[in-house]
């Protein structure tokens, strides 16, 4: 048969990875650190970081074989943008109801049906799983897109798979009313509305940094390149900086959920301390990226309240630690021995200073650094403990909220929980790498905002109009994608203060810093 190798070969990477998750359960227990005695919530801890390290590495590590212009192919389309028009592109419906079958069948049955019995190409069916056909191989015959087609139907079977029993806004609240235990994700997305800028969108924190010149935007959060030099942190840190004590709505239904008994954890991305704000209680939330909330001392370890250092964040400048400070006074030097393996400090003065003078540094202060977690450090241990001990067993709905989930190992917490639990997605937009069970697409106030009424549940807050209405419409003929907009009072519900010029759209650009004096490879965005 024409697919036969393709199909085959889908599955054969289905099953590999299938049996490298299970036979690693019992290979990696012993490579996380265990008891002499353990007990079963040791085991269970040890067993569920392997687990959520295999996800993680197969998230960064392509599982297929070889690298090649294919894997380049598997740019997302989305389907917002299938057409029905378009005679070698899918329409959403038959989009779904193609990966449905995919599942139900099996990859040789389901290429067996389609593109050997004619009623698909390869090429066609590529656009069902969000592929776009790579141009080298436009005009080439169908079989030039089996390797591609056995690449996508291999990233399609392992996504997580929908529940089909949920799909419209009603199911939404009454998963609302009836859960216990909701696990509720959230990204930058949910801030965005006080005028905090989130960071992947257009207009978002890293388009804004493209003037800096650096290989990544996301160098600016890169925990080597901080170390090498701070001043490219401090350039931008003062606009990402909370800087008011009010909190979204979308902050208050988390809170809500937690005054219900509902909320068994908030795991946060942002880093700006609102929900604490909100009144979540910190046992009850994880912050998988740290928070602004304390600092440290990247030399001595010293170690105090983010608010001691706002002061020199918000004029641009480099904190230091006060610690450190007081320690030089009373010493007098002016230099000192340069210890045994540590980097010379970049100097500012003329070449011709004596070369003797090599080995030795000015003494200085050390840097205080934000508890935030950057690119190359790990997450707080409270994260994969509490994701593996407490919540994988009793969490019965997963909320997911202003988050593209894009970021490893957060965004793998959707996958790697049980696939018979119920999940929502709420944000602008949907996303195509994930298989929610209920997208509500909107801002993210207006969104829970609507579902807070329909349940039964008075949200007040100061941004939710009290006479506001929610339209609600389905995305195109997709049953389970659903798009709230405000219709009245007319504009938005919420007081959009991005909209001031001294919050986004009249976003300053920071003066370019000193380059690092060590090169930087680029890196893939992850």
């Amino acid at each position: 048969m024409k697919t036969q190798r393709a199909a085959s070969k889908a599955a054969t990477v289905k099953k590999r990875n299938n049996n490298k998750s299970k036979a690693g359960a019992a290979y990696k227990v012993d490579t996380f650190k265990v008891p002499e005695n353990p007990t079963l919530d040791d085991i269970k801890h040890a067993v569920g970081l392997q687990e959520l390290d295999a996800r993680v590495k197969d998230a960064k590590e392509s599982c297929w074989e070889t690298e090649s212009l294919l894997e380049d192919a598997l740019a997302e389309l989305g389907d917002a943008k299938l057409s029905s028009d378009d005679p070698d592109t899918c329409s959403p419906d038959e989009a779904m109801v193609l990966r449905h079958q995919l599942r139900a069948l099996g990859p040789a049955e389901f290429c067996r049906r389609t593109v050997d019995a004619g009623s698909y190409t390869a090429k066609k069916l590529l656009s069902a799983f969000g592929i776009k056909p790579p141009n080298f191989l436009e005009g080439a015959e169908d079989e030039a897109y089996f390797s591609i087609l056995s690449l996508a139907i291999s990233r399609e079977l392992s996504k997580r798979a929908k529940l089909w029993r949920f799909n419209t806004v009603d199911d939404a609240v009454e998963l609302l009313n009836k859960s216990q235990n909701i696990i509720v994700l959230t990204g930058a997305g949910i801030s965005t509305s006080l005028g905090i800028p989130d960071f992947r969108s257009k207009g978002g924190l890293y388009s804004q940094l493209e003037h800096l010149g650096l290989n990544d935007p996301q160098e600016v959060f890169d925990i080597s390149v901080f170390k090498q030099d701070p001043t490219i942190f401090y350039t931008v840190a003062k606009d990402i900086l909370p800087s008011t004590n009010r909190f979204t709505p979308t902050h208050a239904f988390i809170s809500m959920l937690q005054k219900k008994g509902k909320l068994l954890t908030n795991y946060t991305q942002n880093i700006d301390n609102l929900e604490a704000k909100a009144g979540i209680s910190a046992d009850k939330m994880v912050q998988c990226h740290g928070s602004f909330a304390t600092a440290t001392c990247v030399q001595c370890g010293f170690k105090c309240v983010g608010d001691d250092i706002f002061p020199d964040i918000k004029a641009g400048k480099i904190p230091r630690c006060p610690r450190c400070v007081q320690n030089l006074r009373p010493n007098g030097s002016t230099k000192r021995k340069r210890s045994a393996g540590t980097e010379r400090k970049r100097r500012r003065f003329s070449s011709d200073d004596s070369t003797t003078d090599d080995e030795y540094d000015i003494p200085s202060a050390g840097v205080m650094k934000p508890d935030i977690t950057f690119f190359g450090e790990a997450l707080p241990d409270e994260f994969s403990r509490r994701l593996t001990e407490h919540d994988r067993d009793k969490v019965d709905l997963v909320i997911v909220i202003g988050t593209s989930l894009k970021v490893t190992p957060v965004s793998e917490i959707v996958s790697w929980l049980p696939g018979n639990i119920p999940q929502i997605y709420i944000s602008r937009q949907a996303v195509s790498h994930i298989n929610f069970d209920i997208d509500l697409l909107g801002d993210c106030d207006v969104v829970v905002s609507e579902l807070c009424r329909r349940a039964g549940w008075p949200l007040q807050h100061e941004m939710v109009p009290e006479d506001q209405v929610v339209d609600v419409r389905p995305e195109g003929s997709c049953v389970s994608r659903h798009v709230f907009e405000v219709v009245r009072p007319g504009t938005s519900s919420v007081k959009q203060e991005q909209q001031s010029p001294k919050n986004q759209d009249q976003f300053v650009k920071p003066t370019k810093p000193a380059r690092p004096t060590k090169s930087m490879k680029p890196r893939k965005s992850t």
